[in-house]
């Protein structure tokens, strides 16, 4: 029996599904401070130091938090993660996509890879919907308490994340699996059953090299912040996606429309393959 494709729609998270940072989201109120402020700050350390901008933010995060006597424990991220802003349509994004796929043949799969924090990630009301999250995290004391970053996840390194994905590989850590050789054919979702999804410059390397090999990338914008919609249409005009959408992810939305049509076509190609091995 012929097996189904595997289809994996990867998201960035923070400006793809939601509308800002996840920090924003309740962890910076808590330090009383605003956003334009918390950025500051870790851009200034960042540039001052000659710093990864991620690092910078979650050492903020940790000397902040003990400045004003918050405990960064998992419980208190998730409680963060529970107040983030959805775009229009995200909640039941994943149930109509599954759908569609089963209509059609096909299995679906859901994954973050993102330089956010995998702890709010986990407390938002979409963590179930995916089949692994592949973000930054912390280390934390033997009293549950975080204070020092455990994986800090930029632009760059995003990218090992999809090879991951391709061979079914869930451990962050892992270094010795993601690197052996596998022939396409072996691979759980190679690059052309791969629909990547994210909405700016940090995305680049990850598109781009979907697109390099095959699969599909979606540049998202908010149609509320003209700059964003620059953004992505000068990723299309530079070949970094095949495809820019509004950020909204409803049934009746051109997202939904969009990756329906990209679905039936990875199906078409892979049912094109299985006649090309006749013998």
């Amino acid at each position: 029996m012929r097996r189904k494709p595997i289809i994996g729609l990867i998201y960035d998270f923070d400006g793809t599904l939601s509308p800002g940072n996840m920090q924003e989201f309740g962890f910076i109120q808590a330090i009383g401070q605003t956003p334009e402020e918390f950025w500051s700050k870790s851009n200034g350390i960042a540039i001052g130091q000659d710093a990864s901008d991620i690092l910078a933010y979650m050492k903020l995060m940790v000397d902040e938090a003990k400045k004003n006597h918050i405990k960064l424990t998992r419980a208190n991220f998730r409680k963060y993660g529970a107040d983030i802003k959805l775009y229009e349509g995200v909640r039941d994004w994943f149930q109509n996509i599954n759908s569609y796929g089963r209509e059609h043949g096909v299995i679906i799969e859901h994954y973050i890879n993102s330089s956010g924090l995998t702890e709010i990630i986990e407390g938002s009301p979409i963590a179930k919907e995916f089949k692994h999250v592949f973000a930054g995290s912390f280390l934390y004391n033997d009293k549950g308490v975080a204070e020092w970053p455990g994986i800090a996840v930029d632009f760059t390194a995003k990218t090992q994340y999809l090879f991951k994905i391709q061979k079914g590989i869930f451990s962050s850590r892992d270094a010795v699996k993601v690197n052996e050789s596998l022939a396409d054919e072996s691979k759980r979702i190679p690059f052309t059953n791969t629909i990547y999804f994210g909405d700016g410059e940090t995305d680049v390397p990850s598109m781009k090299l979907v697109t390099m090999f095959g699969g599909n990338a979606i540049a998202v914008f908010d149609p509320a912040r003209p700059n964003k919609k620059s953004v992505a249409q000068k990723l299309l005009r530079q070949g970094r996606v095949n495809f820019i959408t509004p950020a909204s992810f409803t049934k009746d939305s051109r997202t939904f429309r969009l990756v329906c049509a990209i679905i039936d076509k990875i199906k078409a190609d892979n049912e094109l393959r299985q006649f090309s091995r006749y013998k």
